[in-house]
């Protein structure tokens, strides 16, 4: 044949790459769609007023505060550019709507008689670059004012993950908050939603520790320091607030309890 010996001609089909599909994080991107919201609320209805000592640092990161009112877990995530997963009692996760949100954009609801399971969580989050917010006192503040006894949690997590403290110091007009009663439990937490009224924070020196998370007396010892910490910068807090409430023209008290 004329051809005998020529191979035939062969066209190779063209190889499209191939796109891999990354999948959905739908809790970080909740959170991106709903803490501009949250911000929008503290502007317009709480009056911020935030004062940091020092930036914040890059990377995971444990903030830890004093807690007045129920509102805190969603103010505390103004605080930072990155998401925050902040460890919430239960009951909180059962208030419609919010608790919808918290749970989806992947905070860490402590359950009652179950802790342990929040703090493996948040260590698991530490540890994956995450920064966790914390509240030592283990429930809220005491209505009448002051701060209760810290628990260790934030310094167990700070030697186990070598990420800082950050200390923050809330005030708030306690008149101001408004009480709900939706426990599951008789010994549930009542609500206490901060809805309108000035709310100041102030965000210390990030805490870097080093030392035997099995020395209890130690780890007591620096639970109370924090919580020294906090209590100052709350004292702060407070100062500013009274400050500008001073400076404020004479008008009546009914709008002298929104304004700051």
């Amino acid at each position: 044949m004329l051809f005998e010996g020529y191979a035939r001609p062969y066209a190779r089909p063209i190889e499209w790459p191939r796109l891999e599909t990354q999948p959905i994080d739908w809790e970080d991107l909740l959170y991106t769609v709903g803490q501009p919201l949250v911000a929008l609320y503290y502007k317009l209805t709480l009056n911020p007023d935030i004062v940091f000592h020092t930036p914040l640092p890059a990377g995971p990161k444990i903030i830890a505060a004093n807690h007045p009112s129920t509102t805190d877990p969603l103010i505390m995530t103004t605080l930072c550019d990155e998401p925050v997963r902040i460890l919430i009692t239960e009951s909180v996760f059962t208030i419609p709507v919010v608790g919808r949100l918290l749970r989806r954009t992947g905070q860490i609801p402590v359950v009652r008689e179950n802790g342990r399971a929040a703090f493996d969580e948040a260590l698991r989050r530490l540890k994956d670059g995450q920064t966790v917010g914390i509240f030592p006192e283990g429930s809220l503040s005491p209505r009448e004012g002051g701060l209760h006894d810290p628990r260790t949690g934030a310094v167990r997590l700070a030697l186990l993950t070598g990420a800082p403290i950050i200390p923050v110091g809330i005030h708030l007009q306690r008149e101001n908050i408004h009480t709900y009663d939706t426990r599951m439990h008789p010994d549930d937490e009542l609500i206490r939603w901060y809805w309108r009224g000035p709310y100041a924070m102030t965000v210390g020196q990030p805490l870097r520790l080093e030392g035997d998370i099995e020395d209890r007396d130690g780890v007591h010892a620096v639970a109370e320091r924090i919580m020294q910490s906090i209590r100052q910068l709350a004292g702060q807090s407070e100062r500013r607030m009274c400050e500008k409430t001073r400076l404020l023209p004479a008008i009546s008290p009914s709008r002298r309890t929104t304004t700051p």
